[in-house]
């Protein structure tokens, strides 16, 4: 994902980002590169300006915003946001997923749990969580790796005074754009943690299930739901993007007394998570409906989408299992953010969204 000298130099969109050298470095302040790096790249003329953005304690040295180093922090902080937070709520998704498939016997949060720790003990609250784990932590790889670097290649396409102009389109065409790979990455692990959660008997766990699923639907049947997970997640994560970096803005600009580069950074990671809370509601409520159709199709062997929408119904779809994937989502979206941004500050990256400066922008345009 490294980009050319002259792209380097040409209109990056620091406005998008916020972070005490933000104003510093848009009036071309240069700053000292000779730590060492921990992903080395090749040092850049003398004349060109580096972008850094440092940490106080710089634990990894310097990172030059944009540089492949900072698109493999950004990838490192998705696969431990979304793989970590995944795995944790499995046992809220293997009862959310045990409800959409079977209504009658998990009719509701409560008695759901209550018959999967009668049948299956409290082993059983975790099955799956392997597949949970190995597929999004791959999803989370693609997913915010590919933004900030969809974000950045969107925003150089528009100029520095359309991308501030129109910045919630760049963050919903950078999101879609990212999830179309990452559900490619999850998917495969995907087919198998449903047909492991929902159907007894079918499997211990990963070991056992991926050969199994193979040997019955093909190699292919493992992306027989990718297209319901486009639908799921391309939406999902459109909503996630955008609705979190304008509700992290709206933030600093309404509910917080001072700017973004002025609060500390637990305060930062504080407004992550709460944004990231919020945005993971409406999340939920966005793309339930594909949600129900991944968890059937994944279960039933042949089935359609036709054949989800006569069995649940069109009612069934957009609200069977929706209270519990509001809690889940909402709690995992927050926690993702607060990981992700968390992981940034660690290693000297600025948190994502907010408000820059007005200097900064106004730099930015000239």
């Amino acid at each position: 994902m490294a980009f050319s000298d002259n792209s380097r130099q040409s209109l990056i969109p620091n406005f998008l980002y916020s972070s005490s050298s933000t104003t510093s470095l848009l009036m071309g302040k240069s700053i000292n590169h000779s730590n060492p790096s921990l992903f080395p790249s090749p040092s850049p003329p003398k004349e060109q300006q580096n972008f850094m953005i440092a940490s106080p304690s710089e634990p990894f040295g310097k990172i030059e915003m944009y540089s492949p180093r900072f698109y493999a922090a950004c990838t490192v902080g998705g696969i431990l946001s979304c793989g970590l937070t995944h795995m944790t709520v499995t046992p809220l998704d293997l009862v959310k997923c045990n409800m959409q498939i079977d209504p009658v016997k998990y009719k509701s949060i409560s008695s759901g749990f209550g018959v999967l720790l009668k049948e299956q003990g409290v082993r059983g609250f975790f099955k799956g969580w392997v597949p949970t784990l190995l597929g999004y932590s791959a999803q989370g790889a693609c997913k915010f790796g590919f933004y900030e670097f969809f974000k950045k290649y969107y925003s150089d396409i528009a100029g520095p005074e359309y991308a501030a102009k129109y910045k919630t389109l760049i963050y919903l065409a950078g999101s879609a754009s990212a999830e179309v790979i990452a559900d490619v990455a999850l998917c495969p692990m995907e087919a198998v943690k449903v047909r492991v959660q929902t159907q007894p008997g079918f499997a211990r766990g990963l070991g056992d299930g991926l050969p199994k699923f193979v040997r019955s639907d093909g190699v292919l049947g493992l992306y027989k739901g990718l297209v319901p997970l486009w639908g799921r997640q391309i939406p999902y994560t459109m909503m996630k993007f955008a609705s979190f970096e304008t509700i992290v803005e709206m933030f600093y600009k309404y509910a917080i007394p001072r700017p973004k580069n002025e609060c500390s950074k637990s305060l930062q990671l504080g407004v992550s998570f709460a944004g990231g809370y919020v945005a993971g509601v409406l999340c939920a409520i966005v793309s339930h409906p594909a949600d129900n159709l991944v968890s059937f199709l994944n279960n039933a062997k042949g089935a359609s989408v036709g054949d989800a929408v006569k069995k649940l119904g069109v009612l069934g779809l957009f609200t069977r299992g929706l209270p519990l994937r509001i809690v889940m989502i909402g709690t995992l979206t927050g926690a993702q953010w607060g990981l992700y941004d968390a992981f940034k500050v660690f290693v000297g990256l600025p948190t994502t969204g907010g408000a820059a400066p007005p200097a900064a922008i106004e730099a930015a345009k000239e």
